[in-house]
């Protein structure tokens, strides 16, 4: 989901350039890795790096496929309103998320990193029926929008689209988790070459902008 919209907007410029058609499903990472798992036919999958490695591994991505596409770092946001923490610093982070009544993170591969970040900082027990997941699919942002999440982790792209919140900032520099998304050609697909040409476009400095629109960085 983090892919969304520079996937959606990037799609519409290659068909714009090449006449080819080209439709993006976009679900949560981790039914997405299953459905190509479990042999369904797509053409490609865009996923955080390691996600498509294990995919080459087990057969179902074409091996020496992947093509690095944009480096994507974690946010932190509030409902709109409400009084921004301070997160200028690690500490400063780490006492907005112990002064937060609920603090919501994603099932994606960032989440995994900020449970790990808790961990590190020794208050996992402290924050124990504090933390919520947001179900596969579903922004850690519409959580904080309703109200059921009073501070939010999620990568940039996920957040800068969402009405009802407001984004505190990026992590600090010092514990910010950065995620490589990825392509990856996949076993089934029979149109090997045009994935091919679409994969060159979106590594392509002319898709280097609309990545940075979508609080991206190209990889």
């Amino acid at each position: 989901m983090a892919t969304r919209q520079v996937l959606n907007e990037l799609a519409k410029a290659y068909e714009q350039r090449s006449g080819h058609k080209v439709a993006v499903e976009s679900i949560g990472g981790v039914d997405a890795a299953r459905r190509v798992a479990e042999g369904e036919a797509f053409d490609f999958v865009v996923l955080a790096a390691d996600a498509i490695d294990k995919l080459m591994a087990s057969g179902q991505v074409v091996a020496g496929s992947r093509v690095d596409l944009v480096h994507s770092g974690v946010a932190v946001a509030v409902k709109s309103g409400a009084k921004r923490p301070d997160i200028s610093s690690e500490e400063a982070l780490k006492r907005a998320v112990l002064a937060a009544p609920t603090v919501g993170y994603s099932t994606g591969p960032s989440g995994v990193a900020v449970v790990k970040l808790f961990e590190r900082w020794g208050i996992a027990q402290e924050l124990q029926g504090k933390l919520v997941q947001a179900q596969p699919g579903i922004p850690v942002g519409a959580l904080v929008a309703r109200g059921e999440v009073a501070l939010g982790f999620q990568q940039l792209s996920e957040l800068i689209h969402l009405e009802g919140i407001a984004l505190v900032g990026p992590m600090p520099a010092a514990v910010q988790i950065n995620t490589i998304f990825s392509a990856g050609l996949c076993r089934a697909s029979t149109q090997a070459p045009a994935v091919r040409e679409l994969f060159d476009f979106l590594a392509s400095p002319a898709a280097e902008e609309a990545k940075r629109r979508n609080g991206m960085d190209a990889a």
